[in-house]
């Protein structure tokens, strides 16, 4: 069994542990809309399941995040991932997921949220 991703309109529906002959013969509806996915996998690496140690076998690290209900497929990179959060985040096109401008102030005992309009973390 493995994990399979519907997509509709380059937005995963709903994600599924079947069989791929369940997928092929057209159980769930079109075959061309599931995609398979990774569950290990995270911005283009494979993990050890049950681990955050990289496997020795990166062939298993597919379409670089595992795919969620709401993230995007991208057809044309073959990846599955976040939607952009603020039209100011940038895109780590290696990896396939969004990053913020500013570095988060970590050594900071507040909580932040990203202010969109002064593109700074401001204290919640």
């Amino acid at each position: 069994m493995s994990h399979f991703a519907e997509v509709i309109n380059g937005v995963v529906k709903r994600v599924l542990v079947v069989e791929q002959s369940y997928i092929d013969e057209g159980y769930l509806g079109d075959p061309s809309n599931w995609i398979q996915t990774s569950y290990n996998t995270r911005h283009g690496v494979y993990y050890t399941p049950n681990t955050n140690t990289p496997d020795p076998d990166q062939s298993k690290a597919l379409r670089k995040n595992f795919a969620q209900v709401g993230v995007v497929y991208d057809k044309d990179r073959d990846a599955f991932y976040e939607q952009q959060p603020y039209p100011s985040w940038l895109f780590n096109e290696s990896e396939c997921f969004w990053y913020c401008p500013v570095d988060y102030p970590w050594d900071d005992p507040y909580s932040y949220e990203w202010n969109e309009e002064l593109l700074e973390w401001s204290k919640i």
